[in-house]
């Protein structure tokens, strides 16, 4: 079955790229420009990964990540943050937030997909069957 992938990014090149490389990477994808839908749209869609742009322009992506993981539906679901202020304690702040991956802009290819496939294998031995 094909996983599903949550992209929530508000630039939209970013996002064009994520979404791109991902479904290249033969994953389904649901681009989200505006962090303020991005838990409806999660519930929508069901996302076996989230990929989380820190940075948004209209709510914090660590905001976001706590209220998924508060979620009971989707607590379970891994969080890929992506943010380019990747200062002195960022990933630790962002990894307290509940995000399972961290990855700093630019973002390269390899790394990205390496990431992504290692939350969703990880999240496809502990999620349960819908």
């Amino acid at each position: 079955m094909t996983k599903r992938i949550l992209v929530v990014e508000d630039n939209d090149l970013n996002r064009k790229l994520f979404c791109d490389v991902l479904q290249a990477g033969g994953f389904a994808v649901e681009p989200v420009a505006d962090g303020n839908e991005a838990i409806e749209r999660a519930r929508a869609f069901f996302p076996n990964l989230v990929v989380m742009d820190i940075q948004l322009q209209d709510v914090s992506g660590l905001d976001l990540i706590a209220t998924l993981k508060s979620d009971t539906d989707l607590a379970s679901v891994p969080v890929l943050a992506v943010t380019a202020y990747a200062g002195k304690g960022d990933e630790e702040r962002i990894r307290d937030s509940g995000a399972e991956g961290y990855l700093s802009k630019p973002v390269s290819i390899g790394p990205f997909m390496a990431a992504v496939k290692g939350l969703v294998d990880a999240a496809e031995d502990t999620t349960p069957a819908h």
